[in-house]
């Protein structure tokens, strides 16, 4: 009996029209073009337009996704969405999303794992996939970081952007798709990368609300020490793990939170620009977001049986790596 695989089959990505760039936030915070470019690789970011949702993201990703593979949203058995911005506390944005993409089939739940919320998801839907009990699960992720954003804080404001997007995961017999994931977390970096208020621990209240704790809080020097360890040690893991060399790997697809970040995790693991996928400097953090944004751009340098790793590191502490094999 041959061993079933979650394969990824189809993807797609979306983000707003509207761009921020460095030039923009010059005039609305104490920064430059050359500091944020410097620090963070980031040259401009996209922003939704008002009214715009993360299940409206997330139902454009359903409806590339199905239109590429040929399929309707209604063949769908699963959506998982790693958010941590959804249109509300309650619904989910997969209930949302189910009912904007036309997946009415399809039940949803939502996972919250911060930037590391799409490695989260796909480990998640890889098990539905590899147990047999669906054939077509999508998994998405989107943040609309704007809605929690201070724009008054040049420490949080100038990273993160909108955007995110999705694949469909489909058995496969052959050997290809999801071969191994290592997930990790340590709730004692709470404090470091949080939005504060508004949950259970702090409900928003008129009292508070003029503290601007509802907005995402970072202490940008923790984080970035915890963060350039961590996803480069994990990706390094995965590939030891593995047997896999550097040479083996033909893409690193790793979670845009900071070029500097991005290059320690490419040098832990051997491997040369050529072989990153980098889109930082066009649409900055967009959390659950960046890794299928990435997977979209570079979809057509992407060749069947390219051994490619995912990495991501995220609030909470959240970090994990996924290695697959590409499936078309």
């Amino acid at each position: 009996m041959t061993t079933v695989t979650a394969a990824i089959t189809a993807l797609h990505g979306y983000v707003p029209e509207k761009v921020l760039s460095n030039a923009e936030l010059e005039k609305m915070v104490d920064t430059t073009d050359e500091w944020i470019t410097t620090r963070t690789g980031i040259k401009e970011r996209r922003i939704v337009s008002k009214g715009q949702a993360a299940s409206d993201i997330g139902a454009e990703v359903v409806r590339g996704i199905c239109e590429k593979r040929g399929i309707s949203p209604e063949e769908i058995d699963l959506i998982i969405v790693g958010t941590v911005t959804a249109d509300h506390r309650f619904p989910s944005a997969g209930n949302m999303i189910c009912a904007k993409s036309g997946a009415k089939n399809a039940w949803a739940f939502d996972l919250s794992a911060a930037c590391s919320g799409f490695l989260y998801a796909l480990t998640t839907g890889t098990q539905f996939i590899e147990s047999g009990r669906y054939k077509k699960v999508v998994v998405i992720g989107v943040d609309i970081m704007s809605s929690i954003i201070d724009y008054t804080d040049r420490a949080t404001c100038i990273i993160f952007g909108d955007g995110g997007g999705g694949v469909l995961l489909e058995p496969n017999h052959e050997g290809y798709g999801v071969k191994d994931s290592i997930m990790r977390n340590d709730g004692s970096g709470v404090d470091y990368l949080l939005q504060e208020v508004g949950g259970s621990a702090e409900p928003l209240t008129e009292d508070n609300i003029g503290d601007r704790r509802h907005f995402v809080f970072q202490d940008g020097k923790t984080v970035f020490k915890h963060a350039v360890t961590k996803m480069a040690d994990v990706s390094a893991e995965i590939m030891e793990k593995n047997n896999l060399e550097s040479d083996d790997v033909a893409w690193l697809v790793p979670h845009q939170a900071n070029l500097r970040i991005i290059d320690a995790t490419a040098n832990r693991m051997g491997l040369t620009r050529d072989k990153v996928m980098i889109n930082i400097e066009k649409f900055g953090n967009t959390t659950s977001g960046t890794i299928p944004l990435c997977l979209w751009e570079w979809e057509s340098q992407l060749k069947k049986g390219d051994n490619v790793v995912l990495a991501a590191f995220g609030g909470g502490f959240t970090w994990g790596a996924i290695y697959l094999k590409w499936a078309y």
